[in-house]
């Protein structure tokens, strides 16, 4: 007697927890997110295919993440980092990386944080106006490009930088309000 069996589909062991009804609870924010992380895998997995047939470099690889938090307002902030664009157009993928960047407003000073891993202090160039921080680290094998638009405005000829164990840290004083000017920062 020969058993009609259909092919079993594989089981993905999250299918039981992580379902649509699942994030339901939890009100929109939720609904969003779990909507945005299915928009960032169909798209990776569609683009698979692509980029698997591309030539890649011994040691390059593709870099790609998020992060998120709750804004001030109390919605979600997604940031995203790595060096494969959004939608991977054209499958042309820059040479940097967008490093993965925090930004703590403080009452009389703003603090950037950058992982920036795997490259030399003496290759980190920052260069700040009052209301932005350019990150853009060079000459070495990993390569990195973020332009911050500040929360606030800053002097900038009162910042200092230290770079320890891959993690840049900036610490710009807010301007008082008639100050506007642009410097260069030397990195500890």
């Amino acid at each position: 007697m020969m058993d009609d069996k259909k092919p079993r589909r594989r089981r993905n062991p999250f299918d039981d927890i992580l379902d649509e009804d699942f994030f339901q609870g939890f009100g929109s924010d939720f609904t969003k997110m779990h909507d945005h992380i299915n928009h960032i895998m169909r798209d990776m997995f569609r683009n698979f295919d692509d980029i698997e047939s591309r030539d890649m470099a011994p040691g390059k690889g593709y870099v790609y993440g998020f992060s998120m938090r709750t804004g001030p307002d109390g919605k979600p902030i997604v940031n995203e980092f790595g060096n494969v664009p959004r939608m991977m157009e054209g499958g042309q993928v820059p040479p940097e990386r967008e490093p993965l960047i925090d930004v703590l407003d403080g009452k009389d000073e703003i603090t950037v944080i950058a992982e920036l891993p795997g490259v030399d202090r003496q290759d980190i160039d920052l260069n700040a106006d009052s209301a932005s921080l350019s990150i853009d680290v060079g000459g070495s094998d990993r390569r990195y490009h973020k332009h911050l638009k500040l929360p606030a405005e800053i002097m900038s000829d009162d910042v200092k930088a230290s770079y320890k164990n891959g993690v840049l840290e900036v610490k710009l004083k807010r301007a008082r309000p008639a100050e506007k000017k642009k410097n260069k920062i030397k990195v500890d």
